[in-house]
């Protein structure tokens, strides 16, 4: 099952703080899948990407054809992603 969350109206250290609880809280289940939906906001991509993702070690990519979102999920089942 894949999990979502918007950002949209929330300020951007509300949104860190709330994105955070999120995907800790899903990631006790083992091969989570979650879309963080920050809408065309590259300064709160950037802040997600830096202040969790990357201090986590969360594997994500933000997709070609939506770039208004992020695409998380647990490598524990899926092995690491690989962009070209």
């Amino acid at each position: 099952m894949e999990h979502e969350i918007d950002l949209h109206g929330v300020s951007h250290h509300e949104a860190v703080m709330n994105t955070e609880d999120f995907l800790l809280r899903l990631s006790v289940n083992l091969g989570f899948q979650a879309t963080i939906i920050t809408g065309n906001s590259f300064r709160l991509q950037k802040k997600i990407i830096e202040e969790i993702l990357d201090v986590y070690k969360f594997s994500y990519y933000i997709p070609s054809n939506n770039l208004g979102i992020i695409k998380v999920r647990d490598d524990r089942v899926y092995g690491k992603i690989s962009i070209n």
